[in-house]
């Protein structure tokens, strides 16, 4: 163990044992695939893993991490959709209307001005919601208006513009 600057006793200086220190953390929520495998074994390797991601991380400028982060957003965004639309088909419906409309920017505001978001709507309240509630708005509304149908909104959209 080693003293920190700041008087802290810190078990990572350890140049050597540290995987076996931390062992029970690494292995508790995961069990070796190799029954025979010696715990220190498998921390040894997660804690390498680790050092890994961290190092890829710490390597990585720092525009090619804010288009992971917008991506991962966008993905994020889909993904919680589509926990709401469990239907395959609607779903699709549902990311078409929104690419058409937004391209899944929850900044996105349509020329006039008055329209907002994701779905686009021009609630002022709908401007200052996240990304998720926007999506809870957009299905809610899909719901009343064109009775819970994604396909039959995209259709409408398709034909007016608009939905």
């Amino acid at each position: 163990m080693n003293k920190l600057s700041t008087g802290v006793i810190h078990m990572c200086m350890k140049a050597v044992g540290l995987a076996q220190d931390y062992a029970c953390y690494l292995t508790r929520s995961l069990p070796s695939t190799r029954v025979s495998e010696p715990v220190h074994r498998i921390a040894r390797r997660r804690c390498l893993v680790v050092l890994a991601v961290l190092y890829v991380m710490m390597m990585t400028p720092a525009n090619a991490t804010n288009t992971v982060i917008q991506t991962t957003s966008i993905d994020s965004l889909k993904l919680y959709a589509h926990s709401r639309i469990v239907n395959y088909k609607q779903f699709q419906c549902f990311n078409q209307l929104i690419t058409k409309e937004s391209n899944w920017r929850v900044e996105a505001v349509n020329p006039n001005g008055k329209h907002f978001g994701l779905g686009q709507m021009r609630n002022t309240k709908y401007q200052n919601l996240d990304g998720f509630r926007m999506i809870d708005w957009s299905i809610r509304y899909i719901k009343a208006r064109y009775n819970g149908s994604s396909c039959q909104a995209y259709a409408h959209w398709a034909k007016h513009g608009w939905h």
